[in-house]
C-alpha cells in the first residue's frame, strides 16, 4: 500500500483530484485506468461502487466504439461477485461470456497498460430466444401477462385503439376467459363484435367495428410476420434471471435476439416485459450491500421511438421504483438524446464512448452529450470525438451517492471470450440445462379460444354462467373491498387506458403499482 500512495502521489494534480474521487473503501468494479494529457496512469484506476449498481446507468457510443466489450466486461465482474446478469444479445456475439477468453498480444498490451492480471475465465451462462426463434430455451409470455399497454405499442395501435384492447382485456379478465396466445385475443375481439358479444359492453361503451377491424388487422399481419411463436404457454419464470450458480457466482442469462433483430418493436417492448414482470414478483429491498440483479437494455432507442407519453411516463416510473427492488437497469444506445431526459435522469453512472461528428446532427448530438456530465477538467468536446475502441469517458456514483468526476478511461479486457461460441457448443448448453425441459415444448391447454368457439352449443345464458364460473366468489368468502375491483370509469378516467384487474388479493404494493403502469399481469401457476 505505501507504494500505491507513492505512485498516487506523483500524478498530476488535475489527475490526482480525479483519481480520488474512485478511491472506494468496499467492493467495485474495476473499469481501466486514468487517462490524462494522452497518457494511461495505471495508478489510477476508475471503479464503480458495487451497491451503486442499481442506481442504473447509460453505456452509449457511436457504433464499433467497444460497447458489447463494456457490457462484456462489467457482465463478468458482477458474476464473480455473484450478481446475476441479463444481457439482451443484438447481434448474436455475447455468447462467448461463457468460454475462457483467448489470449493474444491485443489483450496482453491491453492487460499491461492498466495494470490488470489477466486471467481466461468462462462465466455460468444461460441462453434464451424469444419465442425459440435462435438459439436458445424459448421465453414466451401469454397474451394476458403482456397486458394491453405493451401489446399496443407492439401493434402500433392509436390511443383509442389501446383504450379499446384494454377493455377487452378487462372483459377476458372478467369474464375468466384465458388470453394465452393471440388466437384466444382474436376470439374475444369477434366475439364482442358479433350480435351476441355486443350486449356484454354496451353499459361501458362497447367496442366499435371500426376499431374491432384495427384490432384484428394488425393481429393478423403482426402473426404473418411470425409472431405467434412469442405468445403462449409454458410462460418463461423470470425468477430464473435471478439464479446463482453452485460455485456462488451470479448467472449470466443472454437473450439472442440477432434472429428477430428485423423485428425490433416486438423485441425492445417484450424486454419492457420481462422488467415489467420482475418488478411485480420482487420484494422492497431498499439500499442493499449488492444489486439482486443488473439488467442490461441493448438498442433501447428502439423502446422510446414512437412510443406515446403515458407509455414513456410509464417506463420513467418503472425504473425510478424498481431501484428500491434491487434492480439495476443500463440502458446502452449510440447518444445519449436517444433516451427521454426523464429517463436520462434516473440513470446515475455513465460511460461514454467516442461519438462522431462527420455532419451537422452529429455536431449538435455531441455538444448535447456535453452538456449531460458535470463539470470536467477535460475539453470534453474534443475528448468525445479523439476517444479510441475501447476508451470511454465514465463518472458514476460514489459509495456516498455523489457525482464522481469525470474521467477518461482506458478500459480493461474482458477475460471471457471476445465472440460468440460456436453453434455446437451453443446448442449442446441450451438442450443441457435443466430449463430446457421446462421450457423448450409449447403448449396449448383450454382458453378464451375454445372457450367461446364452443358457445354455439350452448344457449346463451349457460355459455354465459360456464365463462362466468371462474369468477365467481365462494358463499363463505370474505367480501371484496371495493379497492380491490376498480371500475371501467376510474381506470379509464385514472389512466386514459384500462388496466388489467388484480388477479389475487393480497397483493404487494409494489405488484399494484406495476399493473397500474403497464397493465401487466402473470397468473400464477
Amino acid at each position: 500500500m505505501p507504494e500505491a500512495r507513492a505512485a498516487s502521489a506523483a500524478l498530476p494534480q488535475p489527475a490526482l483530484e480525479i483519481a480520488s474521487g474512485y478511491a472506494f473503501g468496499g467492493p467495485a468494479l474495476d473499469l481501466g485506468a486514468l487517462l490524462w494529457d494522452g497518457a494511461c496512469l495505471p495508478d489510477a484506476q476508475v471503479r464503480i461502487p458495487l451497491p451503486m449498481l442499481n442506481r442504473h446507468g447509460l453505456v452509449a457510443g457511436a457504433t464499433g466504439t467497444g460497447k458489447t466489450k463494456t457490457l462484456q466486461l462489467v457482465a463478468e465482474q458482477l458474476s464473480a461477485q455473484g450478481v446475476p446478469v441479463f444481457l439482451a444479445d443484438i447481434k448474436g456475439d455475447v455468447s462467448g461470456i461463457s468460454a475462457p477468453g483467448a489470449r493474444n498480444e491485443k489483450v496482453q498490451a491491453r492487460a499491461a497498460e492498466v495494470h490488470q492480471e489477466w486471467v481466461a475465465t468462462g462465466f455460468p451462462a444461460e441462453f434464451y430466444a424469444l419465442g425459440g426463434i435462435g438459439h436458445g430455451i424459448p421465453v414466451r409470455a401469454t397474451v394476458t401477462s403482456f397486458g394491453p399497454v405493451l401489446l399496443a405499442k407492439v401493434l402500433q395501435l392509436n390511443q383509442t385503439q389501446e383504450q379499446s384492447l384494454g377493455l377487452i382485456f378487462h372483459y377476458a379478465d372478467q369474464k375468466g376467459l384465458d388470453l394465452l396466445d393471440l388466437k384466444d385475443l382474436r376470439a374475444v375481439v369477434a366475439f364482442l363484435t358479433s350480435d351476441e358479444g355486443k350486449a356484454e359492453l354496451k353499459n361501458i361503451g362497447g367496442l366499435s367495428t371500426a376499431t374491432a377491424g384495427v384490432i384484428l388487422r394488425s393481429l393478423t399481419a403482426f402473426e404473418a410476420q411470425g409472431m405467434a411463436d412469442f405468445f403462449g404457454e409454458p410462460e418463461f419464470d423470470t425468477a430464473e434471471l435471478l439464479r446463482t450458480a453452485s460455485d456462488g457466482r451470479g448467472m449470466v442469462s443472454v437473450l439472442e435476439l440477432a434472429a428477430v433483430q428485423d423485428r425490433p418493436q416486438l423485441f425492445s417492448t417484450f424486454l419492457m416485459w420481462l422488467l415489467a414482470d420482475l418488478f411485480h414478483d420482487l420484494p422492497e429491498v431498499g439500499d442493499a450491500d449488492k444489486p439482486k440483479l443488473v439488467f442490461f437494455f441493448d438498442e433501447a432507442h428502439l423502446l422510446f421511438n414512437g412510443a406515446s407519453k403515458a407509455f414513456l411516463d410509464s417506463i420513467t416510473q418503472t425504473v425510478r421504483l424498481i431501484r428500491s427492488k434491487g434492480v439495476g437497469v443500463f440502458f446502452v444506445t449510440q447518444t445519449p438524446k436517444d433516451v427521454p431526459a426523464d429517463v436520462l435522469g434516473q440513470l446515475g453512472n455513465r460511460v461514454q464512448h467516442a461519438l462522431r461528428a462527420f455532419t451537422p446532427d452529429d455536431q449538435k448530438a455531441l455538444k448535447a452529450t456535453v452538456r449531460t456530465f458535470p463539470d470536467s477538467a477535460y475539453d470534453l468536446e474534443e475528448l468525445l470525438t479523439g476517444l479510441g475502441t475501447g476508451e470511454a469517458v465514465v463518472t458514476v456514483l460514489s459509495e456516498k451517492g455523489a457525482p464522481t468526476p469525470v474521467a477518461a478511461t482506458r478500459l480493461r479486457a474482458p477475460e471471457s471470450l471476445m465472440g460468440p461460441v460456436e453453434p455446437g457448443t451453443l446448442d449442446s448448453a441450451v438442450r443441457s440445462s435443466p430449463l430446457y425441459s421446462r421450457y423448450a415444448q409449447a403448449v396449448d391447454r383450454e382458453s378464451a379460444y375454445e372457450k367461446l368457439g364452443s358457445r354455439g352449443a350452448k344457449g346463451p345464458d349457460e355459455m354465459a354462467d360456464e365463462v362466468k364460473a371462474p369468477a365467481r366468489r365462494p358463499k363463505d368468502a370474505p367480501a371484496r373491498k371495493p379497492k380491490d375491483d376498480p371500475s371501467v370509469v376510474e381506470q379509464v378516467v385514472g389512466s386514459g387506458v384500462f388496466k388489467s384487474l388484480a388477479r389475487s388479493l393480497g397483493t404487494q404494493i409494489g405488484r399494484e403499482i406495476t399493473r397500474s403502469l403497464f397493465g401487466t399481469a402473470r397468473r400464477r401457476r
